[in-house]
């Protein structure tokens, strides 16, 4: 009971293991891209907004933040379905740019 009340402790006050590295422009160029393209049908003033948006973000912790908003479009212009199913296979591009732990898929 010892032991595993100390590797619970441990656990918890380890500090974090950072993301593995930051996203080169290059990187953030390919995550822009593929969360531009899952929004490629979507057409209103909200749609061009947010392509703004995508467009002058910096860092892939924020383009992964305005995912929600993506959906939100997609889902509008098409169902929920195929907004989560395009969401979800954005994952891979966020992959290793982002803590394991907020690349939560969409249900």
């Amino acid at each position: 009971m010892i032991p595993l009340l100390t590797r619970l402790i441990k656990g918890k006050m380890a500090p974090r293991k950072p993301v593995s590295a930051t996203a080169s422009l290059k990187d953030l160029q390919s995550i822009r891209t593929a969360l531009l393209q899952c929004m490629d049908d979507c057409d209103s003033v909200q749609a061009q907004r947010l392509r703004h948006k995508i467009v002058q973000t910096k860092t892939a912790q924020e383009l992964w933040m305005l995912r929600n908003d993506a959906y939100q479009l997609i889902s509008q212009q098409t169902s929920q379905a195929v907004a989560a199913e395009r969401i979800n296979n954005l994952m891979s591009a966020f992959e290793g740019w982002l803590e394991p732990r907020q690349l939560v898929r969409i249900k």
